[in-house]
């Protein structure tokens, strides 16, 4: 056999046995998604992003573990006009997706929702929170975990806090869940923009849910 074509099987089976042997958590999903995934263009109906006028609209910001399913969740919404999702709540300035993925940053994996209230209100998307994931693990969404995948909802104003701080104390008195809710529900703060290939990520895949795709 030629020897390039011996030496070109040999790195190959070598790299197909680094990204088999790739860390579960996350971050390792989600950087080999990035590197060997090609995106589909999604056909399917989506809402608009019509942030121009002024007033209108408002934010919510919530973190609940991976944000390709959380972003996805409430672009499902009907008076979710945008989405993107980043990183919030950290110490580093224009922190980067690896930078994150080292869990010493102290950044969640947050979602920042734009929407019309005269067609979806506050505790709509409160709803739509609790029920995407499980408030009970502590820096933890099934196997993805670190304390970027915290459970967050970040307040922009006085009113959204009393809704949440509401919303929680019902869900506590509801005994849904055998354990604690350990949701932090803090003010919003600084919302970096996540890389490009993240954003609408399962849109992008033509996917409807983490648990379809590498996340």
């Amino acid at each position: 056999m030629n020897r390039a074509i011996i030496i070109s099987k040999f790195f190959a089976a070598i790299l197909a046995a680094a990204v088999g042997a790739a860390s579960t958590d996350g971050c390792a999903k989600k950087q080999v998604a990035d590197m060997n995934s090609t995106p589909k263009q999604n056909t399917a109906p989506r809402p608009a992003d019509n942030t121009g006028k002024a007033g209108k609209y408002e934010k919510a910001t919530f973190a609940a573990g991976c944000f390709w399913g959380v972003e996805a969740s409430f672009r499902a919404v009907e008076g979710v006009v945008a989405t993107s999702v980043g990183y919030t709540g950290g110490q580093l300035d224009n922190p980067t997706y690896k930078a994150v993925c080292t869990d010493k940053t102290g950044h969640a994996e947050a979602v920042e929702v734009t929407y019309d209230p005269n067609i979806v209100s506050y505790q709509e998307l409160l709803a739509v929170f609790w029920k995407i994931h499980d408030p009970t693990t502590p820096n933890r969404q099934g196997p993805d975990v670190g304390t970027q995948y915290r459970s967050a909802i970040l307040y922009h104003n006085p009113q959204q806090q009393a809704l949440a701080q509401d919303s929680m104390k019902k869900l506590h008195k509801s005994a849904k869940f055998d354990k604690p809710i350990v949701t932090e529900i803090i003010p919003a703060q600084k919302f970096y923009k996540a890389e490009e290939y993240h954003q609408r990520y399962l849109e992008k895949q033509g996917k409807t849910s983490c648990s379809t795709t590498i996340h």
